[in-house]
């Protein structure tokens, strides 16, 4: 359509709202219609609220499926304008076989909108992210609404007559707001299969975490490059014209998204190789923390101190990265301490490794083993080694316990270490 017909559309448009404005405002019809539509909507929102503050939602739907439940809670909310669809329908019908030559317009209009507000708000409930909800709602209920009262056919044909062409490509405002919408839709179901099928692939025992992680990014990019290329399809665009675009990526890849290309491999090398997963005890630098999640372009690693360092993939593919679960899930605590001279040296080796067996997180096997590792200028120096499988928690807190477990058990043995006394704590791998 051009400017020419778009201008003509327009002109039929305003000239029959016009006329019709000019009948309806002239005739009592107008204001009675809009009387009833008034008191309906009063008296049903009131016996609507009341019936709402009187049932317990809650425990009528206890043990339905959510989405019944959703769709329950949505009928419920709405149930002022189900009485109001009804008032309306009885009085309409009432008028058209009393009066010889009744005008119920109006009312018909209200009837078909508030029907379309009750579907489409139980259809939208169904939809539990907020944002896709307000925006299906509002986009169905005003396609709905436009198409009640006659103006759809003329509102698509506004949106779509005026555009530019890019690429071969013509863009209008119809175009805009048919791909944006239908996006968000699509998105939101891409991303609800795209968890369906990731729960599912983490139920599957014989799989390690690298490897659901691994098959669960590809589900995640797969279902959504399909969800975009079903959408672009819908709407009549020719992926062949984004060719050009193609290139443009190819050219910033070469030049400006190499990192980001670099990490995103450098996460899939990771996954498939499996030398960090999620859940390893690794160095970064200085700190010790646990892989909790691994992205497409870094991972994160808790330090159980209320940080989380965010480490781009590729160090860990370029660099040395300490691992101190690789191979197993073995962990040495390795604790020195020194004993008075007064102290029985085979008296305080035995009373350490007690003390170590006496902290539940503690292994008995490999044993704990303690040794005497030198002669000091006022007191024996000792270390004491004691394994614990890889914890879920702080290694703080395993620490602490043993340190808390030897002082108890050197009190009541009657070891004595001087003071003030050195204690160092060195985290070693497994071997």
């Amino acid at each position: 359509m051009n400017a020419d017909g778009l201008q003509d559309t327009i002109v039929a448009l305003l000239t029959g709202m016009r006329a019709t404005l000019r009948t309806e405002l002239t005739s009592v019809w107008l204001p009675l219609q809009l009387g009833i539509i008034a008191a309906a909507a009063i008296v049903a929102l009131a016996i609507g609220a009341t019936i709402r503050r009187r049932f317990d939602l809650v425990s009528a739907t206890m043990g339905w499926p959510a989405y019944l439940r959703l769709a329950v809670r949505a009928l419920i909310d709405n149930f002022g304008v189900l009485l109001m669809i009804s008032l309306l329908g009885v009085i309409r019908a009432g008028i058209e076989a009393g009066v010889a030559h009744p005008r119920t317009y109006l009312i018909g209009v209200a009837i078909n909108l508030a029907t379309a507000w009750v579907v489409i708000a139980i259809i939208a409930s169904l939809i539990r992210n907020s944002f896709v909800n307000r925006v299906v709602a509002v986009t169905a209920w005003t396609v709905a609404a436009l198409s009640i009262v006659g103006l759809l056919d003329a509102t698509i044909a506004a949106l779509d007559a005026r555009g530019v062409v890019i690429g071969g490509l013509r863009i209008t405002p119809l175009l805009v707001l048919k791909t944006t919408a239908l996006l968000l839709v699509a998105l939101w179901a891409a991303t609800g299969v795209a968890n369906f099928l990731v729960r599912r692939v983490q139920e599957v025992p014989d799989l390690t975490p690298s490897v659901q992680t691994l098959i669960g990014n590809l589900i995640r990019i797969a279902v959504t490059t399909v969800a975009v290329v079903i959408v672009l399809n819908a709407v009549g665009i020719d992926l062949s014209l984004f060719a050009w675009f193609t290139g443009a990526i190819g050219v910033g890849l070469g030049f400006g998204l190499q990192k980001i290309v670099s990490n995103l491999v450098s996460g899939i090398i990771l996954l498939a190789d499996k030398s960090i997963k999620p859940g390893d005890v690794i160095s970064v630098g200085d700190q010790i923390g646990w892989v909790t999640n691994m992205g497409a372009r870094y991972t994160s690693v808790d330090t159980r101190d209320g940080r989380e360092i965010l480490v781009p993939n590729e160090e860990f593919v370029t660099q040395r990265v300490v691992n101190w679960s690789y191979s197993n899930d073995l962990l040495r605590i390795e604790v020195k301490f020194s004993a008075t001279y007064g102290s029985d040296p085979r008296k305080t080796q035995a009373a350490a490794v007690a003390a170590a067996l006496g902290v539940p997180q503690v292994l008995k096997e490999p044993a704990p083993a303690c040794h005497l590792t030198a002669f000091g200028a006022i007191a024996v120096d000792y270390v004491l080694w004691f394994w614990i499988r890889r914890p879920a928690g702080d290694l703080v807190n395993v620490r602490s316990a043993v340190m808390l477990s030897l002082w108890d058990t050197f009190e009541r043995e009657g070891v004595a270490m001087p003071k003030p006394g050195a204690t160092r704590v060195i985290l070693e791998r497994a071997s």
